[in-house]
């Protein structure tokens, strides 16, 4: 499904959410992995958590193959939506509300948001000679 957007031509709505799920799914797994050997909530489950979460984003960036800042924005937008509504689904009925008042979710949305813009900014200054 393509949604269009003034800048670019179409925007792939399924690499959209779909890489939003995976991100998303993936961030979980490994939380969940954490919190299973009673290793979540310290500072080393934090930055594998955040590293995880640079990881996926920046293959999920690259699997877009787009080449600007522009044109990966909104999909980066896109990512923290789908994040932000999937803790409203899954985390809040569990936790609550209180899970918006954790710095921790706040970086990760922080994340998601500039490591797609990053990655394209780092790969075309190593395209250009």
């Amino acid at each position: 499904m393509q949604l269009s957007v003034a800048h670019n031509e179409h925007m792939n709505l399924r690499a959209l959410i779909g890489w939003g799920i995976v991100i998303y799914a993936t961030l979980y797994l490994v939380w969940s992995a954490l919190a299973i050997h009673n290793l979540s909530g310290n500072f080393l489950s934090r930055i594998v958590i955040f590293a995880t979460l640079i990881t996926v984003a920046a293959i999920a960036t690259r699997a877009l193959r787009l080449s600007t800042e522009r044109d990966v924005a909104p999909f980066a937008i896109g990512w923290v939506v789908v994040a932000m509504l999937l803790d409203a689904i899954i985390v809040v009925p569990g936790a609550g509300w209180a899970i918006y008042t954790n710095w921790n979710l706040w970086v990760g949305y922080v994340l998601l948001l500039l490591v797609p813009l990053i990655v394209i900014a780092v790969s075309k200054k190593s395209v250009t000679p």
